[in-house]
């Protein structure tokens, strides 16, 4: 069973990513929305800890969040999967559960 996870906040003033990410089992996905997008650029202060999980945990990232913040998705993580919001869609049916993290 696979779980959806959540993430909304930024990771430079809350650890819920960080939080996720120690919770996260092998199969499940991590979906950075809102201000936690920053959380998947390459280089930042997370991306050691976002990189470490990758094999295990699928990452995506909210398109929509990233043009918000005029974040070009070429600026991601290697293996981070920009998503629009059928994607969104379809990864809450491709999972059993959804975690939201606050």
């Amino acid at each position: 069973m696979s779980t959806l996870h959540t993430v909304n906040k930024s990771p430079f003033g809350n650890t819920a990513l960080s939080s996720c990410l120690g919770h996260c089992l092998t199969g499940d996905a991590v979906l950075l929305i809102e201000d936690a997008v920053y959380g998947a650029l390459d280089g930042s202060a997370m991306a050691s800890e976002v990189k470490a999980r990758m094999g295990e945990v699928a990452l995506y990232v909210l398109e929509g969040d990233l043009k918000a913040r005029g974040i070009d998705a070429g600026k991601l993580i290697s293996g981070a999967q920009p998503v629009g919001y059928d994607g969104f869609v379809d990864l809450v049916t491709e999972h059993d559960r959804t975690q939201s993290w606050l």
